[in-house]
């Protein structure tokens, strides 16, 4: 699970600074998809930032995990954000950023392996790289290059990396804007269907609405507010129920 609660970032700009998020609360539990759509600048992937702890907020938590063991992510020392985002958050660039030397397998290993290289370890690691492979469809293609690879199977070795070191918490920016249609939709069911497999918190920035069905909850941020349909950009999608929680704090 993770839950941002009453979140706030400024950026400094001259004399003043500029909100990028302003008193969001947004919560996603384990197995759900929670998609985070809203006009270009107006702080999706600021927000998404801050929940992989790549940013610290002015203000606000950001809770991982569940009850009494949840930890407050934006009250770690830089350290020990980074050995959580090890241990229990997977993220999924806009870009897939994979290694051009390294085999899909590879690209999935060497993640996995970030954590520590002891012989079960790597054992372990390796099975798991399989695993996924498989479950993205593409064991076929383990052992290519990046450029031998189309964009959509290029997506899918990133979504595999993003789960090797089984987190608990899945954050996604953009993941089909570099696709079409149909590839883009077999990304979307790809993401939501491992998020119900591997019980993943699974946060989604995307433009993309046509299948909005697959997501859980849908919120709308404008301005660095999640905004409700009354209030939302012309073209906006509004925020809908499901099992998650989202709030204008």
């Amino acid at each position: 699970m993770i839950h941002l609660q009453n979140v706030t970032l400024t950026f400094p700009d001259g004399d003043n600074r500029i909100t990028a998020v302003d008193d969001v609360s947004l919560r996603g539990d384990n197995g759900t998809v929670t998609g985070i759509t809203g006009p270009s600048g107006s702080g999706k992937s600021s927000l998404l930032a801050v929940a992989a702890t790549l940013i610290r907020p002015d203000s606000g938590g950001v809770l991982i995990g569940d009850g009494g063991a949840a930890i407050d992510a934006a009250q770690l020392t830089k350290r020990e954000a980074a050995a959580l985002r090890r241990e229990q958050i997977g993220i999924v660039f806009q870009q897939s950023n994979l290694l051009p030397a390294l085999t899909a397998r590879e690209q999935v290993q060497v993640m996995g392996r970030l954590g520590g290289t002891g012989r079960a370890r790597r054992a372990r690691i390796d099975a798991r790289a399989d695993e996924l492979l498989d479950a993205v469809g593409l064991s076929e293609h383990a052992g290519k290059r990046p450029h031998q690879l189309s964009g959509g199977q290029r997506q899918r070795v990133a979504i595999a990396r993003g789960l090797v070191h089984e987190p608990q918490v899945l954050l996604i920016d953009e993941p089909t804007s570099a696709l079409d249609q149909e590839r883009g939709a077999e990304i979307m069911q790809l993401i939501a269907r491992l998020t119900r497999e591997r019980d993943t918190a699974t946060l989604l920035v995307t433009h993309d609405l046509i299948h909005r069905d697959l997501f859980d909850d849908l919120v709308t941020i404008v301005d660095g507010r999640i905004v409700q349909p009354d209030t939302a950009s012309p073209g906006a999608s509004p925020a809908v129920g499901g099992r998650g929680e989202a709030a204008i704090a």
